[in-house]
């Protein structure tokens, strides 16, 4: 991925014109996306390997309180099928930023997750939140975006939790205004008692919308790796998804980026964040 940066930088970080829209477009106003997805996940252990199915969406709304401060709220579900058991988890976050679509944004997030699904998992009422604060920097065609946060995985009724803490960033390249390559990298730790599960992320996603209409189509490929302190060895999980998006309030997907719904947050590979 760092290659593939480096070789796009020089075009890149040239085009450092800030992103012109129609005058009605400028204005600010309420805008942002849905999208679905269908793919498959591979789980590679040592000695046993694994596939399932996943399927998915997602809904980001941007309001702006006035030119420069937004908040974003967004509704997410991942369900994942694997040897005919069914586990899923949904939610949603809000973000809170002030953002000047020429240079930077910056603010903070909130996430709660709640899981559920086949073998009980959902009887134990689990859910995740996390809190921390994100930016986006803006570099002509480049969009560079971190973040950081602290959680804790809990159950209903039971006063241990884990603690979760991370971070990931991600660049983001339009070598066309409807055209935008991601990539992606986390880290991620769940602990208790002195265990803990890491799990590092890369991913690489293309999206193409298609000119004059609100429509687009991405594909997805993210790998997980994970490692159990307690444990030896470790588990690789590949997700591949497909998915279509329809968009409203912008003209293309740079303009999103800089004037719409342009923060998300991580999501993991497999739905439920540890072997519980």
């Amino acid at each position: 991925m760092s290659a593939a940066i480096a070789a796009t930088a020089p075009s890149a970080f040239a085009a450092d014109a800030p992103v012109l829209l129609d005058q009605e477009l400028a204005q600010p106003h309420i805008s942002g996306y849905g999208e679905i997805y269908l793919g498959g996940l591979y789980f590679a252990t040592p000695g046993d390997d694994s596939d399932g199915t996943t399927a998915g969406g997602a809904v980001r709304v941007n309001f702006p309180i006035d030119a420069r401060w937004n908040i974003q709220t967004d509704a997410v579900i991942d369900s994942l099928w694997v040897e005919g058991t069914n586990i899923y988890s949904y939610g949603g976050a809000i973000h809170g930023y002030w953002r000047d679509p020429s240079s930077y944004a910056l603010g903070g997030f909130a996430t709660i997750n709640g899981f559920g699904g086949d073998n009980g998992i959902g009887d134990a009422d689990l859910y995740t939140f996390t809190v921390g604060p994100e930016a986006q920097a803006y570099f002509g065609n480049v969009t560079i975006y971190g973040q950081i946060y602290y959680g804790q995985l809990r159950a209903s009724g039971f006063s241990e939790h884990l603690d979760n803490w991370g971070g990931r960033g991600v660049v983001r390249f339009f070598a066309q205004d409807n055209l935008r390559f991601d990539g992606e990298l986390g880290f991620s730790r769940l602990s208790a008692d002195g265990g803990h599960l890491d799990t590092v992320t890369a991913a690489l996603q293309a999206t193409y919308r298609f000119d004059g209409t609100p429509w687009s189509v991405f594909g997805r490929y993210q790998l997980d790796h994970l490692t159990i302190s307690e444990a030896s060895g470790s588990v690789n999980i590949h997700k591949y998804v497909v998915g279509l998006r329809a968009s409203f309030g912008s003209d293309t997907l740079l303009s999103e980026d800089r004037n719409g719904a342009t923060m998300d947050t991580f999501r993991p590979n497999f739905t439920i964040p540890a072997p519980l």
